[in-house]
């Protein structure tokens, strides 16, 4: 109904229409502002941050793979629920043995030859090699090995934590020996 209609046929409903008019008024402008406000505040809820490759701190990765490589955390927790970045750096001849993990995984490699493969057993003949900027996506569950080609290899894996391990043989797993 027009307002030149309520003013003809009802000329009492006008103080009704004004208020209602200055209400819906008021309840656009409080959503607007809330809703800028909530994106402002989930935006700074996230904070961006750099590492330089000089600038990225090692330290011996965690008990549950073997010993020799060292790791850095870039994003995130492992340890916790929610998404994570973490380099490994592996020595020349590293192996980790044949495991699986209950999230995927996404792999760069970084530098170095570092080599991976699927199955049951680590099986050097049936690994393939990925160089740097090579990359493998491996999903959860999946069992598979990997171990660097040669010399040093630094990897970058991104995967939702928190980070576990299960080893397909399980007296492979470096932490129950320690």
């Amino acid at each position: 109904m027009s307002k030149a209609v309520i003013e003809e046929n009802s000329p009492s409903l006008l103080p009704m229409l004004w208020i209602l008019e200055v209400l819906m008024r008021n309840v656009l402008i409080v959503t607007s502002i809330i809703a800028a406000t909530a994106g402002a505040a989930v935006a700074q809820q996230h904070t961006t941050h750099a590492i330089t490759p000089e600038s990225i701190q090692w330290g011996p990765a965690p008990a549950v793979l073997p010993k020799g490589a060292q790791m850095a955390v870039l994003a995130g927790d492992p340890g916790k629920k929610g998404p994570f970045v973490v380099r490994l750096k592996t020595p020349a001849g590293y192996k980790i043995p044949a495991h699986q993990h209950p999230t995927a995984e996404n792999v760069t490699v970084i530098s170095g030859d570092f080599r991976f493969g699927m199955g049951d057993k680590l099986d050097d003949s049936q690994a393939e090699k990925l160089g740097a900027g090579g990359f493998v996506d491996l999903p959860a569950n999946m069992n598979h090995y990997a171990f660097s080609g040669g010399g040093e290899a630094v990897v970058q894996i991104n995967s939702e934590g928190p980070f576990e391990i299960k080893y397909v043989n399980p007296s492979d797993d470096p932490s129950k020996t320690n």
